[in-house]
């Protein structure tokens, strides 16, 4: 028996190191494709490694998971900070510990539950290929199929893993790997690498390379060492702010100890002011809301079985002002209905003749597609008409064709694309059905064989058009109605006749949907670029002219979300800021989109876009709580480092103010409804909500610092005064927060409030706050008063500010 040299390592985990171990060989055959293998030889194959698993995966491991949240910059820095307030004996301030270790801890269980949640709809996601085995064609998930499985792929299937075609004739686009958007045919004998999708025909193939020996597999390892994840704009604004403020707290750190020692302070006492500065400057808690607001986010969407493939696209959603959508499926039920037909040339072509020739066509073409079922349940008969060459359907020549052994060449499609500049002939006759919704569809007999480059228009004979329905989705109406309310343009991109999606779109309520335009004649970038800003409703538009369109709208600032479900809208898909995929459509747009409506219900697009307004704009209100206290640390501990003053507040008060002000409620407010759609940019909104409550904290703690230096008050009185202020002043932000109130946010301020008196009243030695005087407790008061005109001071000065910079330096729609 022959053998051949299987491909010589697998990579084995044992005792939790990578070894490469060789394969055995296994006995080559000629596998028979009507029989496929054997449940032996599958086990076989699977037992020596070659199985169709690959390496990567969609989400962290637990251990991922645990690490990202413990192992983290800050958490380092919060030790060495309890490390050296246990080397001076300051217990009682260590509880800023404890809460960092909550926080941890709570991160690690939110994303382990938003884990769980992406892996168990991933699962079910999963693409079913057919696979012969043991003579019987079965669905089985490509993780499971073997090398030399028996497969069979058709329009639209994403190829899993390498192959070479047996039997059938296909086109394929390898855009995916190599960029270039050309159809490729494929004939028996050729390879179809894995990551391509069949974009018209069927065929049976034999894997060849599975799992991590596949071409796709290969290219992703090799680009994991080049390439970063691209991260959300506010999630690269955080690691900024993150990397600032690492790079301060050293020199800060340091400068502010020995100052403050130099001013008499004991070592325990310095140490306690640089710890409590350094953990007002840490935003200890922002970057964990964020990661758990996201990750509550994708859990609410996986409850709507919405399968989330990037969590970039949380925020992505929260920012989309342009919503693209196709016809068929989006605006439409994705069944279509066969209404009549319209026979174009009796004389030559009557009723017998032009029904014989749809049975024969249909008898003979695999209906891979929507518009090919609908016409083969329609059509389709027993012919013995025999089929001598195919001409599959692309969405590049938007015809199929077959040419019959002595009956000639037959061709369906759009009428634009058969008939060329003789289109004028049909028009009249066209327009009146386009008008009512239907789409229309041009039966035609070629003399001589059909060339896909090109069609002679001379050899063309008209025979009938063939007229389909797209039943309207009920929801369809009320679902854009809820996006013209939320400033949501919707631009409608389809490859069927401008006319009739244009009626459809009417019907469907799309604002502006009369505005349409035949993409075929967009031939420049810049009448294409033009039209995608004039326009709603774009007909007749090819694959490639999908994603210049919506470049196009990127160019002109748009953030554009893509709704596609066929394999004509997988470049679009990946274009698009979002791209968004029924799971009833084809497996190539399923594998590339983002966001995968595992219900493929559009309607519930208004509550995935709400979704995302809800997490991003939580995350700003509460990130501006955040760096109240942020701000606030850092230029009162520049001012200690230059005026020498004592550090007027110590790590247990700080604590106490940040859980109070900042902690708690920031966790609730996380989780709150809200469907404002996110502008601007996330640190400029931010700045702007928390830059006047930082300065208030700022200039009433200096006027208490003066009066402490002015009247000599002892240091606790005047950590007593500067925590009781800020708390209050920290009270007032939250105040601002949460306006509009509901009776949520009034419980969450409410409880806050009460819970700061208690403190205060019951428990202040526990957190360090002495009994006033009566002129400290008068200089209380003053300052508390003078909060809230200090902060509508500041507030509208950085008002005045903002708009004055925007005037001449950015504008108000962008916020910068």
């Amino acid at each position: 028996m022959k053998h051949i040299q299987l491909p010589d390592i697998r990579k084995k985990h044992q005792n939790e190191k990578e070894e490469l171990i060789p394969l055995p060989e296994i006995p080559a055959r000629e596998i028979d494709p009507a029989v496929g293998l054997s449940a032996d030889e599958v086990q076989a194959r699977l037992e020596n490694g070659y199985g169709n698993i690959s390496n990567s995966s969609p989400t962290k491991t637990v251990g991922q998971i645990v690490k990202s949240n413990t192992l983290t910059f800050f958490n380092l820095v919060f030790v060495i900070l309890a490390v050296c307030l246990i080397a001076v004996g300051s217990y009682s301030n260590l509880l800023f510990l404890i809460i960092a270790a909550a926080n941890t801890f709570i991160g690690i269980f939110q994303e382990i539950r938003s884990k769980k949640a992406i892996d168990r709809l991933t699962l079910l996601a999963e693409q079913k290929v057919p696979c012969i085995r043991d003579g019987s064609r079965e669905e089985i998930p490509s993780s499971e199929l073997v090398r030399d499985d028996i497969v069979e792929f058709e329009n639209g299937s994403q190829i899993c893993a390498d192959a070479i075609v047996l039997l059938g004739q296909v086109t394929v686009n390898e855009s995916l790997l190599t960029g270039e958007t050309d159809a490729i045919p494929k004939l028996p004998g050729d390879d179809l690498k894995s990551g391509s999708f069949i974009s018209g025909g069927h065929c049976t193939a034999r894997l060849t390379h599975v799992g991590a020996d596949s071409y796709a597999s290969r290219l992703a390892e090799e680009a994991k060492s080049d390439v970063k994840l691209a991260k959300s704009e506010m999630m690269r604004s955080l690691d900024r702010l993150i990397r600032v403020i690492g790079i301060l707290l050293v020199p800060v750190g340091i400068c502010l100890f020995l100052t403050q020692h130099q001013m008499g302070l004991t070592v325990k006492g310095a140490v306690e002011a640089t710890v409590a500065a350094l953990i007002g400057m840490i935003p200890e808690g922002l970057y964990l809301l964020t990661s758990i607001a996201i990750a509550v986010g994708v859990l609410r969407l996986s409850r709507r079985k919405v399968l989330v493939r990037d969590m970039n696209c949380v925020e992505i959603l929260a920012r989309v002002d342009t919503l693209c959508v196709d016809k068929t499926g989006t605006i439409t039920e994705p069944g279509m209905d066969v209404d009549k037909l319209v026979l174009l040339d009796e004389e030559n072509f009557p009723e017998e003749a032009v029904m014989e020739m749809l049975a024969a066509f249909y008898d003979n073409m695999d209906a891979d597609n929507d518009t090919g079922a609908a016409l083969a349940a329609c059509f389709k008969n027993d012919s013995d008409w025999e089929a001598r060459e195919f001409y599959p359907f692309t969405s590049e020549t938007k015809w199929s064709g077959i040419t019959f052994a002595e009956h000639g060449s037959f061709l369906i499609g759009a009428p634009e694309f058969i008939m060329g500049s003789r289109i004028k002939e049909l028009k009249k006759k066209i327009r009146p059905w386009a008008e009512q919704g239907m789409r229309v569809l041009l039966a035609a007999s070629y003399e001589g064989e059909p060339d896909t480059g090109g069609l002679t228009e001379d050899q063309i004979h008209p025979m009938a058009l063939i007229l389909i329905t797209n039943r309207l989705r009920n929801e369809a109406a009320e679902t854009f109605r809820y996006f013209r309310e939320q400033g949501v343009s919707i631009r409608v991109i389809s490859g069927d006749n401008p006319e009739t999606v244009s009626r459809v779109a009417i019907q469907a309520g799309i604002e502006g949907a009369d505005q349409f335009v035949d993409a075929s004649t967009l031939k420049s970038d810049s009448s294409l670029e033009a039209a995608a800003e004039k326009y709603k409703v774009f007909g007749r538009v090819t694959p490639e002219q999908k994603c210049r369109l919506i470049r196009a709208m990127q160019k002109n600032g748009h953030t554009v979300a893509m709704t596609g479900d066929g394999v004509n809208d997988v470049l679009a898909l990946k274009e698009a800021d979002c791209g968004i995929a029924m799971a009833s459509g084809s497996q190539a747009a399923c594998q590339i989109a983002q966001l995968v409506l595992l219900n493929s219900d559009f309607q519930s697009m208004p509550a995935i876009v709400g979704e995302g307004r809800r997490v991003i704009n939580n995350i700003q209100r509460a990130a501006s709580l955040f760096l109240v206290k942020n701000i606030f640390s850092l230029l009162l501990s520049l001012v200690s480092l230059f005026a020498g003053f004592p550090y007027p507040l110590l790590p247990l008060q700080l604590s106490l103010i940040g859980s109070l002000t900042i902690g708690i409620p920031s966790f609730f407010l996380a989780l709150e409804p809200n469907n404002s759609r996110v502008e601007g940019h996330f640190l400029s909104n931010v700045f702007y909500k928390a830059l006047p409550g930082g300065l208030t904290n700022l200039v009433l703690v200096l006027g208490v610092e003066l009066f402490t230096y002015a009247f000599a008050f002892p240091l606790d009185q005047l950590y007593t005064i500067s925590a009781i202020t800020v708390l209050f002043v920290g009270l007032l932000v939250l105040y601002q927060v949460c306006r509009p109130f509901d009776w949520k946010r009034r419980v969450i301020w409410g409880s806050m409030t009460a819970a700061a008196l208690v403190c205060l009243v019951f428990f202040g030695n526990l957190f360090s706050l002495t009994p006033l005087t009566l002129q400290t407790a008068l200089v209380l008061a003053v300052f508390l008063l003078l909060a809230q005109p200090v902060m509508h001071t500041a507030l509208w000065l950085f008002e005045q500010g903002s708009r004055l910079f925007r005037r001449f330096f950015g504008n108000e729609e962008t916020g910068v």
